[in-house]
């Protein structure tokens, strides 16, 4: 067993971070790429939209979405994912009450870093096995056979997504602002709150709620935008396609840019929060935080600070995205939102540059924890602690050059999807200088992205 395993549950409620900061030199390096990048697409990239929501990509063979869209393994996937939370509820409620429990990493790590790996290879898939869903559906059958799908009222569409934002929100400040966030009791009531607000919502405004309040759902649907498959508008078939086709489809509603600006601002944050100047500042202003003491003072500037970092980024992209000339007021209030899937790669790449170490280590870690729920010596699967392998924290030039690759890929990505959109909605004359407030921004996002992954 090494010392992460056994230690003390510190950062994310799953143990501190092995990563070690990126050298200066591949930080400089990603820098200049993402530069060179971005002054190549804006000077010498192509002059009209190339990409396209309504391309139909390769459709798979037929059978595919049969069984994709089969009840029978939906509802096995479904209950499977149910079966799964429960058998991580026994371990949250009936196993080692310390840092051996495997609630905050199945919390922190298999859901929401996990979550995000699937949802870009495979699409939404929280939609078909969130066990929220999968509980109301039953829930529904079991009065009478008759599913409660049916709302009572109409979602209201200026509430978008701000549900989910809320929910978002909620998630990464017991994560990253919370005095404890690796305390069982405060993830056992958030996740009785997100249960019980969840269901109600559901019963007030029907299934709709669940697109478009349940935080992970959101989450997924949004980071799923890069998956290579998707669904032939025309035949309903799953198809692959470039994912770049399929980046537009995202939907804008109110709270869109907001879900966007709580994904980067907070990762962003994270990285902030474990350098040495931020830590010296919490430490040395927290007791002055009146009436909360000195625990409670640190919850407050951490919050304060997530806070700020969620708002600087959706105020500078929403600055950004409405940055030019010869549109209308009203257009120009809509760009915003129909640029903010140009930030899903920039919010994916830095997601996994900041949390793959803990998928690949801590993850593990959650998967072994779960072979020994009760903390009994059982060691299901023929799973046990020396299974686990550390082979980024113990290969650090590779895990260098992930994280750097990853950030400046997601900009690259998102440098080019926002120069097409700008061709697509910005007028003739207005094309080139329109788009540079939002590219300096995104440079801005990166450079900012590598500097806090080279000083955290």
């Amino acid at each position: 067993m090494t010392a992460e395993f056994g230690g003390t549950v510190l950062a994310h409620g799953v143990g501190g971070s092995t990563d070690l900061p990126v050298p200066l030199s591949y930080a400089l390096i990603g820098a200049a790429w993402a530069l060179a990048v971005t002054f190549a697409v804006v000077a010498v990239a192509w002059r009209s939209p190339r990409f396209d929501s309504d391309k139909p990509g390769h459709p798979l063979p037929k059978w595919v979405s049969d069984a994709v869209d089969s009840p029978i393994i939906r509802w096995m996937a479904a209950s499977a994912a149910l079966l799964f939370t429960a058998w991580a509820l026994v371990a949250a409620i009936w196993g080692p009450q310390g840092s051996g429990n495997a609630l905050p990493g199945v919390f922190y790590v298999l859901l929401w870093v996990g979550l995000a790996a699937v949802s870009v290879v495979v699409g939404p898939i929280w939609r078909a096995i969130s066990p929220v869903r999968t509980i109301y559906r039953l829930s529904g059958i079991s009065r009478g056979g008759r599913a409660t799908r049916d709302a009572h009222r109409k979602y209201p569409s200026n509430f978008g997504y701000w549900p989910a934002v809320l929910g978002l929100f909620a998630f990464v400040w017991l994560e990253l602002a919370s005095s404890d966030p690796g305390s069982l009791t405060a993830i056992k009531i958030w996740i009785l709150s997100y249960v019980v607000v969840m269901l109600l919502g559901a019963r007030v405004f029907g299934s709709t709620w669940f697109a478009r309040a349940d935080p992970f759902e959101v989450y997924s649907v949004t980071v799923s935008r890069l998956a290579p498959l998707r669904r032939n508008r025309a035949t309903g078939r799953i198809a692959v396609g470039n994912p770049l086709d399929h980046l537009p489809t995202m939907p804008v509603r109110a709270g869109t840019v907001a879900v966007m600006a709580v994904l980067l601002g907070s990762t962003a944050f994270d990285s902030f929060s474990q350098s040495r100047t931020f830590r010296d500042f919490v430490d040395a202003n927290s007791a002055g935080v009146p009436f909360l003491g000195e625990h409670g003072g640190a919850a407050v500037l951490r919050t304060v600070t997530l806070l700020l970092f969620v708002v600087v980024v959706g105020v500078t992209f929403s600055v950004a995205a409405r940055a030019t000339g010869g549109v209308s007021r009203e257009q120009r209030r809509e760009l915003p939102g129909r640029m903010a899937h140009c930030l899903i790669p920039i919010v994916v790449g830095y997601i996994f540059a900041h949390y793959l170490s803990y998928l690949v280590e801590r993850g593990q870690e959650t998967i072994v924890r779960l072979a020994d729920p009760l903390g009994r010596g059982w060691q299901l699967l023929a799973l046990d602690p020396g299974d686990v392998q550390y082979v980024l924290s113990q290969n650090p030039t590779l895990l260098w050059t992930i994280k750097v690759a990853c950030v400046v890929v997601g900009h690259l990505v998102g440098v080019i999807a926002a120069h097409d959109q700008a061709l697509r909605l910005l007028p003739v004359g207005h094309q080139l200088v329109g788009q540079l407030a939002m590219m300096l921004t995104m440079v801005a996002y990166t450079l900012t992205g590598l500097f806090l992954l080279f000083g955290g």
